[in-house]
């Protein structure tokens, strides 16, 4: 079985990249053959600086390298490292149907958001349905709100399968329906784009100011509280196993607890958790040839696999 992933290197990895996709990402080097890229050409839609395109992509190795990413076991890689990518998206796009991209909801979204209409941003699909057409994958594992993006793969396999023939393997996607929202420091969902992150490796005193600028309801201390409803416990419950969690649980229902205590502990958890790694990615920055390394390695895997798609590809369509 082949699985493939991919982030954007558009900012520094948070809490909430790191449980809704990267510990899913590297728990699945276990299951399958496993390809993971650094998807450069899509953060372009956002990311125009190129000093500060080139930093996300480092940055984005290091941080899975350093949260374990396997080498051995992942093709790990930057988009922009296989080329045959771009020139299957052209040969996608002209099967394209333009109602089938006006109907994609990311694209508005992003919009709604302020970032700028372009034909890239509008057809970013099409890179992605390439970038997962390319090396054959058979899952792609995604959260709900980006499925919509895997079925407009499968749309365009068939599409292309109907008109020139059997080409592209048809993938499946995976939902990852478990992975909770990790609220951000304004209660809501932890995203770049609405600057409410916790970064995984930021400076320790920053962090810790982070966790303690968490929004809360306004229950004094004696007050029992909610934590279902706590924006601080659902921070905590990431890192604490299933006894510190019934813990804390209950003293939230009893009453006399304060959430600067709950912040405290939630922060140290985290350090606690992230403790090693932290330790990992100090050593990798002091390699970054070994990094570029891996990037290499994994990005001529990916090609062997592209390139065979691609010539495929071209030979049914008539290019050769």
């Amino acid at each position: 079985m082949r699985i493939l992933s991919g982030i954007q290197p558009s900012g520094k990895l948070h809490i909430g990249n790191y449980f809704g996709m990267m510990k899913p990402a590297l728990e699945l080097q276990e299951q399958g053959e496993a390809f993971l890229f650094i998807a450069d050409y899509h953060a372009m839609t956002t990311v125009s600086n190129a000093d500060q395109l080139r930093q996300g992509v480092r940055d984005v190795a290091l941080d899975f390298l350093a949260c374990g990413l396997n080498p051995e076991k992942t093709a790990f890689y930057r988009q922009s490292d296989v080329p045959e990518v771009t020139e299957l998206t052209w040969l996608l796009s002209v099967i394209t149907p333009m109602g089938l991209l006006e109907r994609c909801h990311s694209y508005k979204d992003k919009l709604a958001k302020g970032i700028a209409p372009t034909h890239g941003l509008f057809s970013y699909p099409v890179l992605m349905a390439a970038d997962i057409l390319a090396v054959q994958s058979d899952i792609v594992p995604v959260g709900r709100d980006q499925k919509q993006h895997v079925e407009v793969t499968r749309d365009l396999a068939i599409k292309f399968n109907l008109a020139y023939g059997e080409t592209f393997k048809v993938p499946e996607p995976s939902i990852r329906e478990s992975v909770a929202v990790v609220p951000g420091v304004d209660g809501q969902k932890m995203s770049k784009s609405y600057n409410n992150t916790i970064e995984l490796f930021a400076p320790e005193k920053e962090t810790k100011k982070k966790f303690m600028r968490v929004v809360t309801d306004s229950r004094t201390l004696e007050e029992p509280k909610v934590p279902e409803e706590c924006n601080v416990f659902a921070l905590y419950r990431l890192f604490a196993t299933d006894a510190q969690r019934e813990e804390m649980a209950a003293r939230y229902r009893a009453g006399g607890l304060g959430y600067g205590t709950v912040k405290a502990a939630a922060f140290e958890l985290m350090m606690e958790t992230f403790a090693p790694f932290r330790k990992k990615r100090e050593e990798l920055e002091k390699n970054t040839d070994y990094v570029e390394e891996v990037l290499r390695k994994g990005a001529a895997r990916a090609r062997d696999e592209a390139r065979r798609t691609l010539k495929t590809a071209r030979r049914a369509v008539g290019l050769e």
